[in-house]
């Protein structure tokens, strides 16, 4: 900070920490919930230094991570704006995601109430836009509300978690997600 005015991050600090980010985020998506520091930075190709110099702890780690997947999530929204027959394709998408951040949704759910709360509207409220455009189009169910859609991450992620073995939990939740999919858009 220069005489109050915040400055901007230096390039390789910028790289750095999408770095950091994209590591712990590969290492959340391979089902371990417990994400050492040490490993996310070797991963990041990163000192541990510069790792706690861009997240104090892990739990300012797992916030950025969230924020990381939420605004990828937005990027992905956007890229379908306007496509409300690809919703289901979308949907499909967000759903596997969820199933493949099996780790990260389950330190989420470790978080206080308001903070859990918090991240889950914004996941629904991004997809709820798509969700809309292709309800007034005839492409899902016309009584398909934004609240089904938390039900829907809510379902999945129940299935993905009713078993330690990582390959069956991917296995059952991509059957669920078929299943449910089926009952939320029409032929």
């Amino acid at each position: 900070m220069l005489y109050g005015t915040p400055t901007a991050r230096r390039r390789d600090a910028q790289r750095n920490r999408a770095a950091i980010l994209e590591a712990a985020s590969e290492v959340l998506t391979a089902g371990e919930a417990v994400a050492l520091m040490p490993e996310i930075a070797r991963r990041a190709g990163v000192g541990q230094a510069t790792l706690y110099r861009h997240f104090a702890d892990r739990h300012a780690l797992v916030g950025a991570v969230i924020t990381y997947q939420l605004d990828r999530l937005d990027a992905l929204i956007a890229e379908h704006a306007g496509q409300p027959a690809e919703f289901r394709r979308l949907l499909c998408e967000v759903l596997h995601t969820q199933i493949a951040m099996r780790g990260l949704v389950s330190l989420v759910r470790r978080l206080d109430q308001v903070t859990q709360d918090r991240y889950r509207q914004r996941a629904v409220a991004a997809v709820a836009a798509p969700m809309k455009v292709a309800r007034e189009q005839g492409f899902v169910r016309a009584d398909l509300v934004p609240d089904d859609l938390a039900l829907l991450f809510a379902m999945v992620q129940g299935v993905a978690e009713g078993t330690d073995d990582v390959g069956a939990a991917r296995a059952a939740a991509d059957r669920a997600v078929d299943l449910m999919l089926d009952g939320v858009f029409r032929g």
